[in-house]
């Protein structure tokens, strides 16, 4: 008994060791609850053992973090610091950190996603941000954030400021006005454009440009250091583009709105070069080929799991004869190998994987789902991203509400130059 409570402990003490986490990290990916820490500490000093569940979850495991930031625990320096806020499953975060930038801190709610990110990065984001005072996060060079769009998508009621996931932008100006970082990247979906005639996003800028006047609507829910933090009023250069995936060469028709700021007293080349103005012209010209059949496996070689049923199927093409017979364009939508891109992923995707089928007439089969790798594909992850910490569902929600990885490149390739330390 003995001889199996130490083998046991060892074993968890190298692999917690090998993803480069601490015992409450560790803990927060399993989802151990407040007294975590305590128990992973009890299990590594061979007190007592997890149970088989639990046990074979620790197991499955990556032992590898492919993205972990190569400055952690090293002398060099970074190029620049930057925090990651609304973190998801680190789209954002991971060109930037190619460049030479080091994440000093993160932020992200959903539990699922911290798996991931944790799997990916070696980092358990941390909670609610709602939660975090801007004191508590580290200094920082730029400020990326993904901020909740389903207050502004066609999925949603489009509810805005309305909705509590629409005042999340103002977790992000409170930060901002207690940092003062010299940038900023901020993405969400291209309806925010248009919403409320424009009023929504005229007021972010506003507020993001320091601007007299900034009138934000009376009654909208947000925290006490967030509506303090409006009396101070910010400096940025900012604009904004709406960017569409299939021009930077992922086979998807996702079109997003990024905000890019910066800062006034920081960058000088801000005033002089007309940033960010400058930058996203250029990436507006930006257009590529591309072909779906490029990222996808072959159809007989995908789990047959991910074909869809007779029943399913039914039902697709049903709803699809009554959306023409009232003229419109809603129904399910089948692709090929040779479609040159799909539609927008979303994070229903999972129930029904209505807006993207593939067609498996080549093999016989009803059409079938996207596998989550090709999920991970289309939204421009490289193949070296961990998706077996979290089940399809997850996957499915998680690539769903993330961000197309190659548009963010070309901007942070743009950005880059201007947050050197």
């Amino acid at each position: 008994m003995l001889d199996r409570l130490n083998s046991v402990a060892k074993s968890i003490h190298e692999k917690r060791t090998a993803m480069g986490l601490t015992q409450g990290e560790f803990a927060g990916l399993l989802g151990l609850g407040s007294s975590g820490e305590r128990t992973v500490g009890g299990w590594e000093r061979g007190e007592h053992v997890p149970t088989r569940a639990k046990l074979e979850k620790i197991f499955n495991l990556p032992d590898i973090i492919p993205f972990r930031s190569p400055y952690d625990g090293k002398k060099a320096k970074p190029d620049f610091r930057f925090i990651d806020l609304f973190a998801g499953i680190g789209g954002i975060r991971m060109p930037f950190q190619e460049l030479g930038g080091h994440c000093v801190f993160s932020s992200e709610w959903d539990k699922f996603s911290q798996k991931s990110y944790a799997a990916n990065y070696g980092e358990v984001p941390q909670g609610d941000i709602t939660q975090i005072a801007a004191n508590d996060i580290p200094e920082h060079d730029l400020l990326l954030a993904g901020f909740p769009c389903q207050a502004f998508s066609q999925a949603g009621l489009k509810q805005g400021f309305n909705d509590t996931r629409g005042t999340m932008f103002f977790e992000i100006q409170r930060v901002l006005a207690h940092h003062r970082p010299k940038a900023f990247l901020l993405e969400n979906v291209k309806q925010l454009r248009g919403h409320d005639k424009g009023r929504t996003l005229n007021t972010i800028l506003s507020i993001l440009r320091g601007e007299e006047g900034a009138v934000v609507p009376e009654n909208v829910p947000m925290s006490e250091e967030a509506r303090k933090s409006l009396s101070t009023p910010l400096n940025y250069r900012v604009d904004f583009e709406v960017l569409a995936a299939k021009n930077f060469g992922v086979p998807q028709n996702r079109e997003r709105v990024y905000i890019v700021g910066f800062d006034r007293d920081q960058v000088s080349e801000a005033e002089a070069r007309d940033l960010p103005r400058e930058i996203l012209d250029g990436l507006k010209e930006r257009k590529s080929e591309t072909r779906l059949g490029d990222v996808l496996e072959t159809n007989a070689s995908v789990d047959p799991k991910f074909t869809i049923s007779d029943r399913l199927l039914a039902g697709h093409e049903r709803r699809l004869r009554a959306h023409r017979a009232k003229g419109n364009g809603f129904g399910f939508s089948l692709f090929n190998a040779e479609s040159p891109y799909c539609n927008t992923i979303s994070a229903r995707y999972y129930k029904d994987g209505s807006e993207v089928l593939i067609d498996q007439s080549d093999i016989g089969k009803n059409p079938r789902k996207l596998t989550p790798r090709e999920c991970a594909r289309i939204q421009g992850f490289p193949e070296e991203f961990n998706v077996g910490a979290v089940s399809n569902v997850q996957n499915y929600r998680q690539f769903g509400n993330s961000v197309s990885v190659p548009v963010i490149r070309a901007i942070a390739e743009e950005m880059a130059p201007y947050l050197k330390v």
